[in-house]
């Protein structure tokens, strides 16, 4: 009797990744929001307790559901305590980030990353006369990694800022 070999592939399901959408916004359940933002659901219950965080609703089984806005809220949270700042002092910062208005936050961010790109300019700028002084091949291996990230960098950054403006 010949044997036959079968390669059946069965798609497999996960309970944490259950999209869940109200209008045009996905909504996390703890646990997808946990592993996006690299923190423990623990965390999360946590900081949700504190009122850093809140839930946009509870499903019927009472879960509880995240928007992208909490994500966002999390993971300036997160920066922050890397930051070495007390959660009291997180709590005043986000209540105080919560009164500006989105036009507002988005002139801030801007500003900050041109500061950031203002810095680059100044770093490369630093970098020439050390580029000048290693081997030709040396130097051009060195800018084509630097060249090829930064392009694509400022690639998306273009692409995300005219589909904000459409």
């Amino acid at each position: 009797m010949q044997s036959r070999n079968w390669n059946l592939q069965f798609p497999t399901f996960e309970l944490a990744s259950e999209v869940n959408i109200i209008g045009d916004m996905k909504l996390f359940r703890i646990g997808e929001l946990a592993k996006t933002a690299g923190v423990s659901e623990r965390t999360i219950d946590y900081y949700t307790k504190l009122g850093l965080i809140a839930p946009e609703e509870r499903t019927e089984k009472n879960y509880r559901l995240y928007s992208n806005e909490t994500l966002t809220r999390l993971e300036r949270i997160v920066h922050m305590k890397q930051e070495k700042y007390s959660l009291d002092e997180i709590k005043q910062s986000l209540e105080k980030w919560s009164l500006v208005s989105t036009e507002e936050q988005v002139a801030s961010k801007l500003t900050t990353l041109e500061l950031h790109v203002q810095q680059l300019e100044r770093e490369v700028n630093e970098l020439k006369p050390l580029l000048g002084e290693m081997k030709p091949v040396q130097a051009r291996k060195m800018m084509a990694g630097l060249l090829t990230k930064s392009a694509g960098t400022m690639e998306a950054l273009k692409i995300l800022l005219e589909n904000t403006m459409m």
